[in-house]
Formats: C-alpha cells, sequence, structure tokens
C-alpha cells in the first residue's frame, strides 16, 4: 500500500496458481485478451512491454513438455494442486518518472529479472517474465497534466524444490536401501514457500516461551531477499516495502489512527474501482447489444437471398422433357443430339454447379451469423447480470465508506480505532476459545 511519505519502495510479491488459473494468468501477462477490466491499460502502448524471457509457447504446454523431459517431477501431487507461481515485482510510478521514466524502469527490471532468477532456483523453471509499461497511473497524470505509466514486472514460473529418491525395501541388493537412488525438482508451492525460522544478531534462532522457533512467513524472506539483491545492484535510494517496524516511532494511538485512515483509503480505492468497471461494463454492454443488432440485421438480408437461391436450384430441377428444345422436321438424331441437347444440358451442369457452390456458401455464412449472433444475446445477457452485480456492490462500498465517515466524525479517530482493536480481540479471544473446545471434543471422542 502506498503510504505517500516521499519515500521509494520496492515489493516483491508471491501468488500460487492452480492449472485452472493460469490461463487466465497467461492472457493478461501476454496481453492476449481482447478487452480488460482494468481501464487504465492502454491497448496502443503493449508494444513498449519488454520480454526479459519470452515463453516458447502456451504456459501449461512448456509445463508439459517439461515435465515430458523430467526437468521437473510432479509424483505425488494432488489434482487440484498449485503447479504454477507468479512473481509480481513493483515500485511506486513517482521513483520511474524522478529517474528518466520507461529506459531507467527497463534497466531496473531487467536487474529484478537477475534476482527472480535467483528466487525461483534457475532460468530453466521460468515461463515468462515480462514488463508492463501499459498501465497507466491516472493520479499522477491528472495531477502533472501529462501521461504517467505505472511499471512493475510479472514473472510467471514452475516451484520446485530439490527431492531425493531414496532406495526402498523392495529393493533386490540390501546395501542400497536407504540410499539415494536418484534426486528429481519436485514441483511443490508449499515446500518452495515454507516459513523459515527468524535469527538472532548472532546467527542463531530465535525461540518462543515454549522453546519452538520464531517462525518469519515466507513472503517476509521472499521480500528481504528482493530488497537486498537490488541494494547490492545499485539501487541504494529504495527501501524495503511493506516493513511493519516502519511506525515503531509512532504512538499506540497514532498507529492505531493510521490503521484505521488505510482502511478507509481501502474503501474509497474499491469504490472507485468498481465504479469505473460499472462504466466499462456500460459500454461494452452497449457495444455487445450494437454488434447483436448488426448480425441480426444481416441475418434478416441474407434469408431472402438464400430463398431466391433455393428457388433458382428448383427451376433447373424441372422434367428435362420441358426443357430440351424441339428437333426440326428435317433435323436428324444425331444432329440434334450434337448440337442442341448437349450445349444446352452442359450450360444446365454449369449454372447448377455454380448455384450449388454460391448455395453452400450462403448457408455457411446464414450459420456463422446466426451463432454469432446467439453469442452476442448470451453475452449482453451475462453483462447485464454482470453489472447488476457491480452496482449492488458499489453501493454496499459506498455505505460502508459513508458509515465509517459518520462514526469517526461522532465519536473521533481515536475512540473508534481502539473500539475496533478492542472488537478484533474480542473476535480472537472467542476464536481460541472455539479452537480449545474443538480440541477437547476430539480429544474426548478418540
Amino acid at each position: 500500500m502506498a503510504r505517500n511519505d516521499g519515500v521509494d519502495r520496492i515489493s516483491a510479491r508471491n501468488v500460487n496458481l492452480s492449472s485452472g488459473k493460469i490461463g487466465n494468468t497467461q492472457r493478461h501477462n501476454e496481453r492476449e485478451k481482447e478487452s480488460y477490466t482494468n481501464p487504465d491499460i492502454v491497448p496502443e502502448r503493449s508494444n513498449f512491454n519488454i520480454h526479459f524471457k519470452t515463453p516458447a509457447d502456451d504456459y501449461e504446454k512448456m509445463f508439459a513438455q517439461m515435465e515430458a523431459d523430467k526437468v521437473i517431477s510432479t509424483r505425488g501431487l494432488k489434482e487440484d494442486a498449485n503447479l504454477y507461481g507468479e512473481l509480481i515485482f513493483d515500485v511506486n510510478s513517482a521513483y520511474f518518472h524522478n529517474h528518466g521514466g520507461y529506459e531507467f524502469a527497463k534497466q531496473f527490471y531487467e536487474d529484478a529479472y537477475k534476482a527472480a532468477v535467483e528466487i525461483v532456483g534457475g532460468e530453466q523453471y521460468i515461463l515468462s517474465a515480462v514488463m508492463h509499461a501499459d498501465e497507466r497511473n491516472r493520479a499522477m497524470s491528472e495531477a502533472l497534466k501529462k501521461d504517467v505509466y505505472h511499471y512493475h514486472m510479472h514473472v510467471a514460473y514452475i516451484p520446485v524444490v530439490e527431492k531425493k529418491i531414496l532406495w526402498s525395501k523392495r529393493c533386490k541388493d540390501p546395501s542400497l536401501v536407504g540410499t539415494v537412488k536418484e534426486t528429481v525438482m519436485q514441483v511443490s508451492s508449499s515446500k518452495k514457500w515454507i516459513s523459515k525460522p527468524a535469527l538472532d544478531e548472532g546467527g542463531n534462532p530465535i525461540l518462543q516461551k515454549n522453546g519452538k522457533p520464531v517462525l518469519r512467513k515466507s513472503y517476509s524472506v521472499l521480500q528481504d531477499d528482493f530488497f537486498r539483491f537490488m541494494r547490492a545492484a545499485g539501487y541504494d535510494d529504495v527501501e524495503r516495502g511493506e516493513r511493519g517496524s516502519s511506525e515503531e516511532h509512532l504512538t499506540v494511538t497514532q498507529f492505531k489512527v493510521e490503521q484505521e485512515q488505510h482502511r478507509l483509503e481501502e474503501l474509497n480505492a474499491a469504490k472507485t474501482e468498481t465504479q469505473a468497471e460499472i462504466l466499462h461494463l456500460q459500454e461494452e454492454k452497449i457495444d455487445t447489444q450494437n454488434e447483436a443488432k448488426e448480425a441480426k440485421a444481416r441475418l434478416d438480408d441474407l434469408a431472402p437471398k438464400l430463398n431466391k437461391m433455393e428457388m433458382l436450384a428448383a427451376q433447373y430441377s424441372n422434367d428435362p422433357e420441358k426443357i430440351l428444345p424441339e428437333a426440326g422436321a428435317l433435323e436428324c438424331a444425331r444432329a440434334y443430339r450434337e448440337k442442341k441437347v448437349k450445349p444446352l444440358l452442359a450450360g444446365i451442369v454449369k449454372v447448377l454447379r455454380s448455384v450449388y457452390h454460391a448455395y453452400l456458401d450462403l448457408v455457411s455464412k446464414f450459420e456463422r451469423l446466426q451463432s454469432s449472433y446467439n453469442r452476442e444475446v448470451s453475452k449482453n445477457n451475462t453483462l447485464s447480470d454482470r453489472l447488476e452485480d457491480v452496482v449492488s456492490e458499489n453501493r454496499v462500498l459506498r455505505n460502508a465508506a459513508e458509515n465509517y465517515e459518520r462514526v469517526s466524525r461522532a465519536y473521533g479517530p481515536e475512540r473508534v480505532a481502539a473500539t475496533v482493536e478492542a472488537i478484533k480481540r474480542q473476535e480472537q479471544t472467542e476464536k481460541e476459545q472455539k479452537r480449545v473446545a474443538r480440541q477437547q471434543h476430539d480429544r474426548v471422542s478418540r
């Protein structure tokens, strides 16, 4: 979250993805979508996006090929396991704007990509790495009266850990049992991002009262690793993002008030985003309705042509006796056949073939238009439902923000913050009591 304190902060986030979600990630990262819900994406600038690693194929096909080549192993994984990961590297827009913009951002993320290779464990496990330069920072653009773009990088990868496969007791050679049979790179998000023990200044584990080590969340470790790497690369004018200790010099009351203010900002941001999505959906709905009308008009225009084509085919399907010319009084059968019948039939066959091919083309075109029209009508209905949901969601967000502001004005932000904290503590206490009760129940049941 931006703090608006003039300090430039870098951040690294990780998202675990299943097979069902990786397709949407690919379409977003590689800009394969026809339209985007984010109104700040400028498709005309997509050529400014930079690949530090270009995908060799579809993400899922690359995964399948690596598995076939035994570069990775999925042995023992569940069907719904997270097979993919995405790292998102980011810095506030002002940092790049103040350092020269696009060219500086390219160099920064080229160095960030090197950090990604180390974090992932090797470039061979990275499917794609792309810097987006086509997303406009609306607030800065309006403030500076010129376009400012938000540069960030997406790295799609396969999370792997080294796994040793041991010889089992079924091995015919007893001396090999328990020894390493082979080492594979196992796909595993949970083990790749396992929490690590926190260390003191002497490098020793920090222990809790019960003697167990204090664990540092894996994503906190990710932030530290990325920050250290970028500092070592020469970017000494940025700070680590999302550091909890940055508030340590604030009084407790100040800190609580700021936290509640951040929540209000999040509500307002969500409301703004929802309103933008409403506008986008309304525009998309209008476009869909226009496309449906256009398809219907083309269908209406094509239908009579099909009828005329069928009539024409029927006209040349009459009894040959009715359309053959009469023989002359002194005309022999051979001359009649060669000079009148054969030319006439050849002409009829030629016309029928032409009519038949034209008829097939029109039928095919008619069916495609009918299918397109049905899709647009279905899409329009779906957009109408989605629009109603978003409008309702926006109404809820607006009410929440307005109610919060009313309560803050009536009781003061400090009192509101203290009340919220008390409620949270009460909820945590009740949650802990329920957990203890469940444990006691389970012990009694066993």
